[in-house]
């Protein structure tokens, strides 16, 4: 069968080069910062902090993060130096020692056009610590409480799992905290993403992990886990008031804002791929469907034994028709019927989400010469390659009850204020965001507002967040700020 690709791209559109100034502003003195102090910005999150894109941290990228483009606006208006723990180049990726840890950066190549890593050596070493203090403690890879965690900066533990490399390479000392650098600091304004990664490694390993909603002992999770939601929002209300021996991000007087989280499965690691890629004739398809008689017969003495319901055999029932047909999937969710020798599978349904990286195998054989297993026909996707239904329920749920504490931890708080990211992102999704007669969507490597890694946005994409955040800013403290101009920053690049 026909290798399926869907992330073979036009160069049409697409832009390659470094972003230029924005327009000129020559009289700071039109802006003002309200009740608002940017004297001292630090700003506390994830890989979304840190300015990640195209699967990596890469310098154009940490230029380009949203912070940092915040700073250089409220510069206009009283803010002060911004500091970031810049990596060497913009080939992206790191090493601890002699063994590299994480991929170079992604950009499109070949013909036809697909991402690629950029062939090299990292050359940046986390083990090799730089000095601070840094205002953008943005680390790739942070869950909420891994923000107070003592071992998170460790060298010793990167290897092992129990550090971060790129907490390593920034922390005051191998027993600082995230936070802890964060209030040392004495911020006169923050800002604070996270929870992210809560739940967006369980999504984007397709589900492999657990839900630990009632555990709220996160030393016994796993790096794919749901953190459980009581423990995000304690967690989250440390971080904003302090607690537990930690001075929380407002307890000197500062003011600041924190963002909800987007729909996870609303960005195009998840929505690139279709649920129904493969293309079949009547031959082919009458072909797949007597391979797949036996295992519909299991499924209809299953039933007729009560093993199944009848509408659990409808579901589990796999036919083929001439046009396009979904994916064959595994789904651990269905009654375990092993003792009758059938596995585990279903056809895919518009509820479920095939990753990303899917795309690279399914219509190939996974024995080659086989005609009979064929990725995602004869060979069902593995968990790790699709997201279903139930697994989506769970990140969902998770989701909306770390926004919940979110919006509730903000509005306890004069000083805090709650910038509405999800609503703003899943525009993105629905018609695009639209900016100075431009517009970004959703649309993998050509929409222009992600990155190739189909998670993290582009600089276009962090400008346009940027601005969003300067809205509110505006409306609640008071402020007269300079706006990002998201045409002048780039999208994806190519090779």
């Amino acid at each position: 069968m026909k290798n399926i690709k869907y992330i073979a791209l036009m160069a049409i559109g697409l832009v390659a080069c470094e972003p230029e100034l924005d327009n000129s502003i020559e009289d700071s003195g039109t802006y003002s910062s309200g009740t608002a102090d940017f004297s001292k910005f630090v700003t506390v999150g994830n890989s979304l902090t840190a300015g990640y894109a195209d699967g990596t941290v890469y310098l154009q990228g940490q230029k380009n993060s949203y912070p940092n483009i915040l700073a250089s606006k409220f510069s206009f208006a009283g803010g002060g130096t911004f500091k970031q723990p810049l990596v060497n180049d913009n080939l992206g990726g790191l090493v601890a020692g002699p063994v590299q840890i994480t991929d170079t950066r992604l950009v499109l190549s070949g013909d036809p056009l697909a991402p690629t890593n950029i062939p090299g050596t990292p050359t940046t070493d986390a083990t090799d610590v730089k000095t601070g203090p840094f205002n953008n403690v943005g680390v790739p890879g942070a869950k909420s409480f891994h923000l107070l965690s003592n071992t998170y900066g460790e060298a010793s533990g990167i290897l092992t799992g129990t550090a971060n490399p790129y907490f390593v390479r920034m922390a005051s000392s191998p027993s600082a905290t995230m936070i802890g650098d964060a209030v040392a600091q004495s911020p006169t304004f923050f800002s604070l993403w996270i929870g992210n990664n809560d739940i967006l490694s369980f999504a984007t390993s397709g589900g492999v992990g657990v839900d630990q909603t009632g555990n709220l002992n996160p030393a016994t999770y796993g790096s794919n886990d749901i953190t459980d939601p009581t423990l995000f929002h304690g967690t989250y209300d440390i971080l904003l008031n302090g607690g537990n021996g930690f001075t929380g991000l407002t307890e000197n007087g500062a003011k600041g804002v924190v963002m909800n989280l987007p729909s996870v499965t609303s960005i195009p690691y998840f929505t690139t791929v279709p649920y129904n890629p493969i293309p079949m004739d009547a031959p082919t398809a009458g072909g797949a469907n007597a391979a797949y008689a036996p295992y519909n017969g299991g499924l209809a003495m299953a039933a007729g034994g009560s093993l199944i319901t009848a509408t659990e055999m409808q579901q589990r029932t796999i036919t083929f028709a001439a046009g396009q047909n979904p994916v064959v999937i595994e789904d651990e969710s269905l009654t375990d019927l092993t003792a009758m020798g059938l596995p585990s599978i279903r056809m895919a349904t518009a509820n479920d989400f095939i990753v990303l990286p899917s795309s690279s195998v399914i219509g190939t054989l996974a024995v080659p010469g086989d005609p009979t297993t064929v990725i995602g026909v004869g060979v069902p996707l593995n968990d790790s390659q699709a997201l279903t239904e139930n697994e989506a329920g769970m990140i969902a749920a998770a989701q909306a009850a770390y926004n919940n504490s979110i919006a509730m931890l903000a509005a306890a708080n004069d000083d805090v204020i709650l910038v509405d990211v999800k609503s703003a992102l899943e525009q993105l999704a629905n018609g695009g965001i639209s900016y100075n007669g431009g517009m970004i969507t959703d649309t993998y490597a050509t929409g222009g507002g992600f990155s190739l890694d189909g998670v993290h946005p582009t600089a276009r994409g962090y400008a346009v967040i940027s601005n969003i955040i300067i809205d509110a800013i505006e409306d609640n403290f008071g402020a007269n700020l300079p706006k990002a101009d998201p045409g002048t920053y780039p999208t994806v690049y190519i090779d």
